[in-house]
This record gives structure tokens, C-alpha cells and sequence, in this order.
């Protein structure tokens, strides 16, 4: 398997060369591209996933899908798709953006930095589930209504990012 590159962006958003994925995230990272996906299912349920213990940044906490990073030649559409096979071992398809300008910068207890350009997307979950351990916890289909009362009631549970989604309105937006 090859090396994961990011995509490291100038501060108006312009791309400006690679970097290992593995050397992009630490106390000082720089800005890079990103996405965020919801996946929906038939009944109109979010899949939320709790990030695996041994992941750098926020272990253990839940949050939206899943998540990644574009390739410098991959469109977000392609590498959506790609990272759900990868994280979740399933398919998804009807891929809609929902905060196509989202962006955020958070600080991990631990000193490691995320800085991304970072794509709201949602989609409709098309396959079965096998989540990957080294990425997914533990996963549950909830819905809208329910995640917003447990991220206002225990925000301490839920990674910075979907709550700040959550605050610009990615809930909001119809459902794919």
C-alpha cells in the first residue's frame, strides 16, 4: 500500500503541493484538504461512528460517518466512495454537498492539530456494514433529532468538527 498524501492548501484555499498524511498531522499542522461525509440510510437515520481507540486525534469520541482525505488528482466524489469501502467496507451512492465551504481548526488534548478545508457531504449508504477496527469503534443509525439533543447534551462526547457542522446547519439540509 502506498503512502496516504494530503493535499496542503495556501490560506485563500490554493493548492500548493503533497504531504504524508502520517507527517501532516501534529502540533503545528498545516492547512490541507478534507472532506466529512454523512451516510443516510432508507429510514432517513444518520450513521454516527465512534472513532477507534488507537486513532491519533479525538479516540474514542463519536462523530459524523466518516471522514478523509481527497488524493492531489481525486475528485471528492471518487474519494468518498474510496474511503468508505476503506473505513466502513461498504457502498454509497446519491453523493450531495451540504457545507460545500466548511472549514475548522481544532486543537486534540494531546497537542496534534487539525487545520482543514474541510467538505460537508451527505450520501445514501448502499451496501451492508463491515467497519474497519483501526477506524470505527462502535457505529449507530440515528436520528437527526436525536443526535442534535445528545450533541447539546454532551458535546464532550462528540468530535469539534460535527458540532460545528451541526452549529452551520448540516442537519438542516434535505436528506439524499
Amino acid at each position: 500500500m502506498s503512502e496516504e498524501l494530503v493535499v496542503l492548501l495556501a490560506p485563500d484555499g490554493t493548492r500548493i503541493g503533497t504531504e504524508s498524511k502520517a507527517r501532516v498531522h501534529t502540533e503545528s499542522t498545516p492547512l490541507h484538504l478534507a472532506f466529512s461525509c454523512y451516510l443516510y440510510n432508507a429510514e432517513g437515520q444518520i450513521l454516527m461512528t465512534r472513532r477507534a481507540l488507537g486513532k491519533k486525534t479525538w479516540p474514542g469520541v463519536w462523530t459524523n460517518s466518516f471522514c478523509g482525505h481527497p488524493g492531489a488528482d481525486e475528485s471528492f466524489e471518487h474519494a468518498m466512495v474510496r474511503r468508505a469501502g476503506q473505513e466502513l467496507g461498504t457502498t454509497i451512492g446519491g453523493i450531495r454537498p451540504l457545507l460545500p465551504d466548511f472549514a475548522y481548526r481544532a486543537v486534540d488534548a494531546s497537542g496534534i492539530v487539525e487545520n482543514e478545508v474541510c467538505p460537508v457531504f451527505a450520501a445514501r449508504i448502499s451496501g451492508d456494514l463491515a467497519p474497519n477496527s483501526d477506524e470505527v469503534a462502535e457505529y449507530a443509525w440515528v436520528a437527526p433529532v436525536d443526535l442534535l439533543a445528545a450533541a447539546k447534551a454532551a458535546p464532550f462526547a462528540f468530535s469539534p468538527w460535527l458540532l460545528e457542522q451541526i452549529a452551520q446547519g448540516s442537519l438542516d439540509k434535505p436528506r439524499p
